[in-house]
């Protein structure tokens, strides 16, 4: 009987928890605690959880609601090879997406928290108002509200056309 009950509890865990998608994006960054206060300022974020790390002052993990995506960080930990901010590697390979309901108040308010505009706002050839920023920890952010639905064919139309404008473009 006991085995039946643990089986049919076992069964009730969901493998993606509530709240959580299937990827979710996890930082490493040098200071923590600044970060999730600039991240609350700068995107609204909502702080879920915070765990000292071992000295009790760095964050050993963390977690934030921004829109209805939850975000997890660090601090850099000693000792961890895999534990580096973008500031230790000298640059980041990753950037993270963005939609909001009102790009420009959105892009905005990172802005004047302290992001560095990286590209402004633009009106882009797949229907979105995309712009991209990096904030002081060395995280890059593409912002965008999605302005228009476009068809497969009329994106492959656009798409050429953009590259087209591209400097660099070959003859």
């Amino acid at each position: 009987m006991a085995r039946r009950a643990k089986a049919r509890a076992k069964k009730r865990v969901k493998p993606i928890p509530s709240g959580y998608h299937s990827v979710t994006p996890y930082l490493t960054v040098r200071d923590a605690g600044r970060a999730i206060d600039f991240y609350k300022d700068a995107f609204g974020a909502v702080e879920k959880e915070r765990m000292p790390g071992p000295d009790g002052k760095s964050v050993m993990h963390a977690e934030l609601k921004i829109g209805d995506s939850i975000v997890m960080l660090s601090d850099e930990l000693p000792g961890m090879s895999t534990c580096r901010s973008p500031q230790s590697l000298g640059g980041t390979t990753v950037s993270l997406f963005l939609y909001v309901r009102d790009v420009d108040a959105a892009f905005k308010r990172a802005a004047n928290s302290g992001c560095k505009v990286l590209m402004e706002l633009t009106d882009m050839f797949w229907g979105d108002r995309f712009g991209k920023l990096e904030d002081p920890f060395g995280n890059q952010w593409s912002m965008a509200t999605h302005k228009e639905d476009v068809s497969p064919g009329e994106l492959r139309r656009r798409a050429q056309a953009a590259m087209a404008q591209m400097p660099g473009k070959s003859s």
